[in-house]
């Protein structure tokens, strides 16, 4: 038996049912285990899903995915870090601070607030619903607590509005428990960078930062993801006391086409995400 459990969480919009969505996660992992890290067959990972989709969308689900395969040969496209992109982080540290964070201490910030009311419907509904609210980190609270209890290494993987759902749990057990631990904590096209989200967490929170029960954060973005509004959160997010700052790192996620049109890439994409030469060498490292 496994001494080690990868909890994912999901990101906004319906979902097709756990067992196929599930799968799909792991496959994408494994997918990019294998052509990245060169491990054939790929070792088997212990998975579990924090579906939360019902909640939201009631319980029709989507009909079943297909994995969406890439039918170049040989390892996903890395992310190589240049100059420009370095300025870029410096340039959104910049604007972050002061005048970034100000729209969040006063609430002004019409970017996030044109994201809720339209797109993130989702996420929305989680912040004006206390019981939404509570339903959706109480699910990650569970599979949480229920590993660490059974001797688990963790690892949580936040996907889009699953990254917020993943912080905010994490920092509530934090609040609540000194003991328990999360070796590392992952978001993929997080919108944790929106000023609208940062200052809910410090409404909640009094501070921005690293949750106090992670030992190692990674955030990992697309620039062309417009989810992940804010690429670079090491400028937005505090070092917890144990000195855990979040580590950013760029990645190419441009494997997945859209659903509605094949001839757009969906940068977004979880599936895409996971299974980047990045996100594998953190897999392969926690297993």
């Amino acid at each position: 038996m496994s001494d080690s459990l990868i909890i994912g969480v999901h990101g906004l919009m319906n979902k097709p049912a756990k067992a196929n969505h599930a799968a799909l996660w792991v496959r994408a992992m494994q997918d990019g285990l294998q052509r990245n890290a060169g491990l054939s067959p790929p070792p088997p990972l212990a998975f579990d899903l924090v579906d939360w989709a019902d909640v939201v969308h009631g319980p029709q689900r989507l009909p079943d995915w297909i994995y969406p395969a890439w039918s170049k040969p040989g390892p996903f496209p890395n992310y190589a870090d240049g100059v420009r992109d370095a300025l870029r982080a410096q340039a959104q540290d910049l604007f972050d601070t002061p005048l970034d964070m100000a729209k969040c201490w006063i609430g002004a910030d019409p970017v996030g607030d044109r994201l809720l009311a339209g797109a993130l419907t989702d996420l929305r509904l989680y912040y004006q619903d206390r019981a939404v609210n509570r339903e959706l980190r109480a699910r990650l609270r569970q599979l949480v607590e229920a590993a660490y209890q059974d001797g688990k290494r963790l690892m949580v993987i936040g996907h889009s509005m699953g990254s917020i759902i993943a912080y905010d749990t994490l920092r509530e057990i934090g609040r609540e428990r000194q003991d328990l631990a999360i070796t590392h904590l992952v978001t993929l096209g997080s919108p944790l960078g929106l000023p609208t989200v940062k200052f809910r967490i410090w409404q909640e929170n009094d501070q921005v930062r690293t949750p106090t029960v992670v030992r190692r954060w990674t955030n990992l973005a697309e620039r062309r993801d417009a989810i992940a509004f804010d690429t670079h959160l090491a400028g937005d997010f505090l070092a917890n006391a144990q000195g855990v700052r979040v580590e950013d790192d760029l990645v190419c996620n441009d494997t997945v086409p859209e659903r509605d049109d094949p001839r757009k890439t969906n940068y977004h994409d979880l599936f895409g995400y996971l299974r980047t030469p990045e996100m594998s060498r953190i897999i392969r490292a926690f297993l």
